[in-house]
């Protein structure tokens, strides 16, 4: 999850374990009554998602057992009782937030608003700026409001995109959050648009007190001054219509939602384990993990441990909590295994420290699973889906062992490294460039994917500077010591606005849309500056070099390529078909909504632009449409990924098309480019037509609300998507 910036002090992470203790079944908790108006289709009582960061169906190193495969109890559970998909995909760019909330809210992200993740860029009239992608769903992209008032999650019309917890609060379930992407507070942020300004106002004592522990000026300790993120960060209850949990709760807080469609009033809710652990354990300070110890931060102050400190036992002990407390809608976050938190650094496959982490994680399903059978939470009344934000690329060498060299290797001195190296070598994208070229003034969110931001956004695509610096980008050689022969490109592929809008990375915020995007070789990570290539506490003085191996991040995504793009999806519950591990039905993360919300007979205030996944689901458990036109719909919802999925082969040919085209040419000779960038709008124009076709007659077969589409409309629809995929391939080919 590199490049992350929710915000958990150096000290918080230093002071947590990286392997939870032995984990038994703990003794419950008390538990407050909650609102039983939740009413849900085919049996279901209960809806439990969980988005793993970074965790791996398929194996990194053959001779070493996959995380899932490390973990049996969960990894059984989803083969035994449901469907466990390994042909599920995230988006790009594909990071930590771009894929949970994709997957929160069934939209790419360019309906969605986290084009660019886990920070990004912006361009101001002096240059670009930055912003975290992490902030709470109703804040903006700039914290003071001054050079960016929209929002960070804006959709179309520049408006807020719609809440997840709505479809569930408007139902009348309560909606439980455990460290889950901007459903939660991010962050303690007490600015004019910050966190703690949004939920609960200027001047309240919860603003003030966060207020006041960062103040320098005013004497604090370092618990004291700790205690906000413990108190308001990582957790969060949306209640329901009617009041649900909050009914009693001095601490609920107006939900506002003011863009939402259809209105969005009188709701309150419960933000941080201040006032959401009261609510679950029948007024208790602290909720306790899975071996019945309270969740605190490492400085011993009852709430959030930081999301680093999210592992399987702190996540699930909050999970089962929230659901017998009556609770009966939870998304939650589970930290990665493979960085030790308490090194600071990478582990590698077969590594002790991250197989330990994988065995307490397995450890802490197995009591998971039995804590709630034992309070009757079960497959035959419990929607479980779990999933991946995004798989990640290994950069390493390899290991006999499991024993990972973790030291730094000077790529740019000739060091010579180790066969069992760890560790993304470190670009400065700026030292690749020839020499004698002087490129314009440009930033670049730093990434394995990087977008670049030149000068203030006043250049356009085409503009002669613009395009040298894109050649000289696209045609870079370096030096991957992982590699044979280790002079290789720098850069797999590279999308210009054109290219970027096929792939949904433009929303509808302008200055947030890169002058291009740098696809490069995934043991690479690019920035616009120097890297210190030695352990040194005083770094000051030391030398910086443009190509490093830093061993403490390894495990790179963003990128274009399979081996990141391609995740797992398993589902298990009331309606849901047990066909064990399948590769059968290609998915991606916005395809997890409209299917959970099938199920249960609920349906959003828009139109998703993911689809059910017919497949797997019980026929008794879908509309009587999907049952009606089961096959073609089927088709339908293949071939429309296929042309307007990010790693759909519409995406993965217009973006090979585009670099080819991007690399070619000369100052003043642009011919070739100029040609295919015309035939990439004027495609993309098209197949987004078609998309939204397809996308009005999957939902309207789902989840009614219209006419749906005649068979003849299908077949129509499934024959235009065929040709316009043709062209895209024969673009590609041609480039």
């Amino acid at each position: 999850m590199k490049g992350i910036v929710r915000l958990v002090s150096l000290l918080a992470l230093a002071a947590v374990p990286l392997v939870p203790a032995q984990i038994g079944l703990a003794k419950d908790q008390p538990v407050a009554s909650a609102s039983q108006s939740c009413q849900l289709n085919n049996g279901i009582q209960h809806v439990i998602l969980i988005t793993f960061d970074n965790t791996h169906l398929f194996r990194d190193r053959a001779g070493v057992p996959s995380d899932l495969e490390q973990m049996p109890n969960l990894l059984n559970f989803l083969r035994d009782n449901g469907t466990l998909s390994d042909n599920e995909h995230t988006i790009l760019i594909s990071h930590t937030a771009g894929g949970i909330l994709s997957s929160l809210t069934g939209l790419y992200p360019d309906r969605m608003g986290i084009t660019v993740s886990n920070s990004y860029r912006y361009f101001t009239p002096t240059g670009s700026s930055s912003s975290t992608a992490f902030k709470y769903w109703t804040d903006r992209v700039d914290d003071s409001g001054t050079n960016d008032p929209l929002p960070n999650m804006v959709t179309t019309g520049g408006l807020n995109t719609p809440a997840p917890w709505v479809a569930y609060t408007r139902a009348g379930c309560d909606f439980g959050a455990v460290a889950t992407a901007n459903v939660v507070l991010e962050n303690t942020n007490t600015t004019a648009f910050g966190d703690m300004t949004t939920v609960f106002g200027a001047g309240s004592a919860d603003w003030t007190a966060a207020k006041d522990a960062a103040d320098p000026t005013k004497p604090k300790t370092p618990k004291e001054r700790a205690q906000p993120q413990a108190d308001y960060v990582g957790f969060a209850i949306h209640c329901a219509q009617g009041g649900g949990i909050c009914n009693g709760q001095a601490g609920a807080r107006p939900d506002n939602l003011p863009d939402e469609p259809g209105g969005y009033t009188g709701f309150k809710g419960l933000f941080g384990a201040k006032y959401v652990n009261p609510a679950i354990t029948g007024g208790q300070a602290a909720v306790n993990n899975l071996n019945g110890q309270p969740i605190r931060d490492p400085l011993q102050n009852p709430g959030f441990p930081g999301f680093d400190a999210m592992f399987a036992t702190n996540t699930l002990g909050y999970v089962a909590q929230m659901q017998e407390a009556g609770v009966p809608i939870t998304y939650a976050y589970i930290s990665d295994a493979h960085d030790n938190h308490t090194l600071f650094r990478s582990s590698g496959p077969g590594e002790a420290d991250y197989m330990a982490q994988l065995q307490a994680y397995d450890q802490a399903f197995g009591a998971f699973f039995a804590r709630l059978a034992a309070h009757g939470i079960n497959k035959s009344n419990t929607v479980f889906a779990l999933t991946s934000d995004e798989n990640d690329h290994f950069a390493g060498g390899n290991s006999t062992d499991g024993t990972w060299s973790h030291t730094f290797c000077n790529i740019t001195l000739g060091q010579t490294c180790p066969a069992n190296q760890i560790g993304e070598v470190n670009q400065n994208l700026t030292k690749v460039l020839p020499a004698g070229y002087t490129p314009p003034a440009f930033l670049a969110h730093s990434d394995s994917a990087p977008t670049v931001y030149v000068t203030n956004g006043t250049m356009s695509r085409t503009n002669p500077v613009v395009r040298q610096l894109e050649r000289n980008l696209a045609s870079a050689n370096v030096t991957d010591p992982y590699l044979n022969p280790a002079t290789t490109p720098l850069t797999l592929w590279m999308a210009d606005p054109i290219e970027q809008k096929a792939l949904h990375m433009t929303n509808a915020d302008p200055k947030r849309t890169p002058t291009f995007t740098l696809f490069a070789n995934p043991d690479y990570f690019l920035s616009t500056f120097d890297s210190f290539c030695k352990d040194n506490p005083d770094r000051l003085h030391d030398p910086q070099f443009a190509s490093c191996i830093d061993y403490h991040f390894a495990w790179s995504h963003g990128d274009a390529t399979d081996d990141i793009g391609r995740t797992w999806l398993g589902l298990v519950g009331p309606g849901v078909k047990n066909l064990g591990q399948t590769s059968r039905t290609w998915s991606d993360h916005t395809d997890i909504r409209p299917t959970i919300l099938a199920l249960l007979g609920l349906k959003d205030s828009y139109e998703p632009d993911g689809a059910v996944l017919a497949d797997f689901l019980e026929t008794s458990a879908v509309s009587r449409d999907l049952r009606a036109h089961h096959a073609s719909l089927v088709r339908l919802h293949e071939v429309y990924k296929d042309i307007t999925a990010p790693f759909g082969p519409y995406a993965h040919d217009t973006l090979v098309a585009s670099t080819a085209g991007i690399r070619s040419g000369s100052t003043g000779s642009d011919g070739h480019y100029d040609s295919v960038e015309n035939q990439i709008e004027t495609l993309t124009s098209e197949r987004d037509s078609l998309a939204a076709q397809m996308r009005t007659a999957l939902t309207v077969a789902t989840f009614g609300g219209g006419e749906g589409a005649s068979e003849q409309d299908l077949k129509d629809m499934i024959e235009h998507g065929q040709a316009i995929l043709a062209q895209a391939s024969a673009l590609a080919a041609s480039s």
